[in-house]
This record gives C-alpha cells, sequence and structure tokens, in this order.
C-alpha cells in the first residue's frame, strides 16, 4: 500500500483534528477504492487513544433511493447518521470520487429534494463535532478531470503533504490586509460584483476542516451584494453539472440565474428555503499545488488563483447570519483575467495578490 496514506492519515489525526485520547471518532467512508485511508486513519486515531467508528456510504446506493423510493423515504433524515454526529467527538468524511452521471435519469426535483436532506445531516456536522472533508483520489476523479490516475494522485498528496505552518502564515498575511477593508468589489468576464464587509471577518483555512485545503474566505453582507458573476468553470452538486452559471443581485435580492446546462436543476437548489439564493461564504484558493479542475469542490474551491461563492448556509465564525439547508460552493477562475479590489484599491489580478 501507498505509504503516502500513512503520511496523511497522521496529518489528519495529529495536525488536522488533534485527537485526543478518549474522544469518540467517526469515519464516514464514501465508495470502496477509499479503504486504503480508511485502513491507516483507523490506526492513527486508535494509536491517539480515540474510540473509533467507521461508517460506509455511497453514490450507488444514493442512485437506488432516488429512483425507487418515494418522497417521505427521500425526505427521511437518516437517523444514526444523524445520531453519528451527536456521538462524534471528531468526524471524517472521507469521500471518494463516482460517476457523475449516476443519477442521470433521476428527475431534477428529486435530487434537489434529497439535498436538501443532506444539507440537514451536514449542518448537524458542523454544528456539533470538530470535522474535517477529503475527496480521496480514484479512476473516477482522474477521469473527471481528464487525466491519468497517477497525475491526479500525486496532485492530490502534494497538495495534503506540504509545510502547513509555512503556508498558513502567508495567507494569514494576507488574510490581514483584507480584514483592512470594508468593501469588496470583482471584476473579471461577465463580472462586477461588489459587497459590503462590515462586521464581517476573514478566516484562514490551513488544513483543519478540509485536506486538501487552502482558501481565505468571509461572509458578506447579505443585503449588499450587488451585481452579476458569470463562472468559468461548471457548477457541480448531486452529480450534476451546470455550465456558464450567471448570477445577478440587486441590493441583496438574486434578480436572475441562468446556465447553459441544467438550469431547471440550479434554480430547483436556489429555491431550497429562503437563503438559499444569498451568498453565504465568498473565498479565495491558495493551494499552491492543486492546478486541476476535478469537477469536484473538495478540491477545486482550494485551487490557487480561484475565487468560489457559496450558496447558503454563512459560517457564524466569520459574522455570516444567513440561514439554509444548502451550502454549495461555484468556482470562478481568476488566473488569466479578473481582479479583486478593496476599498478601491486593487489587492489581487490574474490570481495574485499584489501586497
Amino acid at each position: 500500500m501507498d505509504k503516502r496514506w500513512d503520511q496523511l492519515a497522521n496529518l489528519l489525526a495529529n495536525y488536522s483534528m488533534k485527537v485526543k485520547p478518549g474522544e469518540k471518532v467517526m469515519i464516514a467512508y464514501g465508495e470502496k477504492d477509499t479503504y486504503p485511508l480508511v485502513y491507516s486513519l483507523y490506526r492513527a486515531c486508535v494509536e491517539a487513544g480515540a474510540f473509533v467508528q467507521v461508517q460506509f456510504l455511497s453514490e450507488e446506493l444514493n442512485r437506488l433511493l432516488l429512483k425507487y423510493g418515494n418522497d417521505a423515504q427521500i425526505d427521511w433524515l437518516p437517523e444514526i447518521e444523524a445520531y453519528g454526529m451527536e456521538w462524534a467527538d471528531v468526524y471524517f468524511g472521507l469521500r471518494g470520487a463516482y460517476n457523475l452521471d449516476v443519477f442521470w435519469d433521476i428527475p431534477a426535483e428529486r435530487v434537489a429534494r434529497w439535498r436538501k436532506t443532506l444539507g440537514k445531516v451536514s449542518t448537524l456536522r458542523w454544528q456539533k463535532t470538530r470535522w474535517c472533508l477529503l475527496r480521496v483520489p480514484n479512476a473516477a476523479l482522474a477521469q473527471q478531470a481528464g487525466v491519468d490516475e497517477e497525475t491526479i494522485t500525486d496532485m492530490f498528496f502534494n497538495a495534503c503533504l506540504l509545510d502547513w505552518q509555512k503556508e498558513s502564515r502567508e495567507w494569514r498575511r494576507w488574510a490581514e490586509i483584507l480584514s483592512k477593508g470594508s468593501h469588496l468589489r470583482v471584476v473579471g468576464r461577465g463580472t462586477d460584483l461588489e459587497f459590503s464587509l462590515e462586521g464581517r471577518t476573514w478566516e484562514v483555512a490551513d488544513g483543519h476542516m478540509n485536506m486538501p485545503d487552502g482558501e481565505i474566505a468571509t461572509s458578506p453582507v447579505e443585503s449588499s451584494v450587488h451585481g452579476v458573476i458569470t463562472f468559468d468553470f461548471p457548477g457541480v452538486l448531486g452529480g450534476r453539472l451546470m455550465h456558464d452559471i450567471c448570477l445577478r443581485w440587486e441590493h441583496g435580492k438574486l434578480v436572475e440565474a441562468t446556465a447553459s446546462t441544467n438550469q431547471d436543476y440550479l434554480h430547483s437548489i436556489l429555491s431550497t428555503d429562503e437563503g438559499a439564493s444569498r451568498i453565504g461564504e465568498f473565498a479565495i484558493g491558495t493551494n499552491p499545488y492543486l492546478s486541476i479542475f476535478c469537477k469536484d469542490i473538495l478540491l477545486d474551491e482550494k485551487i490557487g488563483g480561484t475565487i468560489h461563492i457559496a450558496m447558503g448556509r454563512a459560517y457564524p465564525q466569520m459574522g455570516g447570519t444567513n440561514q439554509s439547508a444548502i451550502h454549495w460552493d461555484i468556482v470562478k477562475d481568476m488566473r488569466q483575467e479578473g481582479a479583486i479590489c478593496l476599498d478601491g484599491k486593487k489587492v489581487y489580478e490574474k490570481g495574485v495578490f499584489l501586497a
């Protein structure tokens, strides 16, 4: 077995989550290919003195629910999974990649309805546990990224096994610069979006809640969001791709949402609840070793030189107040074109901080 799994497992247990003796740890893993990391992480947590429980999940099983289940079954909050969030001190979500077309024949409204149920489980996770999520590379991830499996696996490990203290110091320096401003504007192809930062803070993601990690994030003042943003990369949720997404707000209210594919699904997501059409998060990707768009948000939102917004639920620690069953990130590439202005001064251009 690749020894890098052991290195990553030790990093997750001892750096990301700092697992302590006597703590209860839930390892929820998706797809069979993820087992090598489960094996290494289970050992690392046991060696740390924790009580460890393993749970198996799969998109193939979710397909069966959506294809053959009734509305009551789709709306049902998985009780054991929900209890796991109450039980666990630490939660690891090791999510294997899967065939993005697995729900090809499932009506969009059923997928959106099921995503709302999953959102309730996700809310319990971040409310009740210390958590860390990963997308574990496999052949399916390589295929959807359009590269070979060795390339995607090496990129994943390089992005995980970096000098986190060194990178974090630089990212925190950038966050300090951003925290001095009160108004942010993003410009680029099909994009001119602005919002207030009054009362909001910037957080640095440096290997604790995601792995690989790398982003600087805040929560816009919801009522201040104004303008338009167009996305170069497709939005991905529940295995559905939505290309050429364009969103436009007027003084905090979403007034237009278009996509060249799966637009009906886009509208279903944004109407999940009252908070789903608002921006809960704005962030800048900072990981220098992530460069390939994989159609997977756990990796793509960390690509150095990109930005992303999350529709729906805001993180309270940043000052955000928006509530929703969803937290859906959509990534925009800034490496070829685009800039960020803070209080009228350009601080970021073509994927690079200027200060």
